[in-house]
């Protein structure tokens, strides 16, 4: 389950630029699978995402509710994950929850991920009001957080399908397999879903450059997930891993620490390895070099070890 943390409200246009930035993810996908009736299990095979629109009794959702369809976002997301061989139909579905989140469960034994309209109206308000210094535009930063989220959920999915097997808490892990996802699409398309990605946690960082004192409550330190800093250096440690001329700018603003950075490839590294050795049987490799764009990334094997 999935809380993305936001620190700003500036809301110009927002759930209209949430929804005109489905054609930057439209760019992305250059193959549109196919809905696959529900079923039982059978052998693994592409294409068995199964898209679900529930219309909300909110009239406040409505637009959000009607822009998604008219925009085929979640159709979009079904593109991205149809090389996925799954011995069973993978449900997204967008509803009206009366929380703002999003989570995977199963429900009825069908795997299923929810994203609540809720959560995208949210996020469609927490936009840099314009492009900023380092050149996230206001729909980088919704499309980014709009589809770190649903692939977050969808390494829960994924975890449960194929029973991979998790070291550490499997919240950080939907991070890793969200973050590695997302470094798949081509350089330029990465760079700037990446650093959409990170724009809600990174005012929190920011804030602690003036006032470097956390102020946190006890119990903010129980949840199963990692505290929004900690998710912020986490993802953007695994880019500059994976690429750090395409990602150097991390390090150049700050963001990325010194005393972490020397280790991000070893750390992309490790999550490059787990995702070929775990997920990698269950790719169509040829239906995802038509959908992604991953050869621009170095192969594991060439990268350094930890420096200690």
């Amino acid at each position: 389950m999935t809380t993305i943390g936001h620190s700003r409200e500036s809301v110009l246009g927002g759930i209209k630029l949430f929804l005109g930035a489905g054609l930057l993810l439209a760019s992305m996908v250059s193959v549109q699978s196919q809905m696959v009736p529900s079923g039982t299990k059978s052998a693994a095979q592409p294409n068995r995402i199964v898209i679900q629109y529930n219309v909300p009794s909110n009239p406040a959702l409505q637009l959000i509710y009607n822009r998604l369809k008219d925009r085929r976002f979640l159709e979009r997301i079904q593109g991205v994950l149809s090389p996925l061989r799954l011995p069973e139909e993978l449900t997204i579905k967008s509803m009206e929850c009366g929380v703002m989140n999003a989570w995977y469960r199963r429900e009825n034994l069908q795997p299923t991920v929810t994203i609540c309209y809720e959560l995208l109206k949210t996020i469609s308000q927490s936009m840099p009001d314009q492009t900023t210094a380092d050149g996230i535009t206001p729909s980088d930063a919704v499309m980014g957080q709009a589809l770190w989220l649903v692939l977050h959920e969808t390494g829960h999915a994924v975890f449960d399908i194929f029973n991979v097997p998790i070291f550490g808490h499997q919240e950080d892990a939907a991070d890793d397999f969200a973050t590695y996802m997302m470094l798949q699409f081509g350089k330029e398309q990465a760079k700037r879903l990446i650093g959409g990605a990170a724009w809600a946690w990174r005012g929190y960082v920011a804030d602690y450059r003036t006032d470097p004192i956390i102020q946190e409550k006890l119990i903010g330190f129980a949840s199963n997930h990692g505290q929004p800093q900690e998710r912020f250096y986490n993802l953007v440690c695994l880019a500059y891993g994976a690429d750090p001329v395409t990602f150097g700018n991390l390090t150049e603003d700050g963001f990325l620490p010194p005393n972490r950075a020397p280790n991000c490839a070893y750390e992309y590294k490790g999550l490059a390895d787990a995702f070929r050795q775990e997920i990698g049987p269950h790719v169509d490799t040829e239906l995802a070099r038509r959908v992604m764009h991953s050869a621009w990334l170095p192969r594991p094997e060439s990268m350094p070890s930890a420096q200690r």
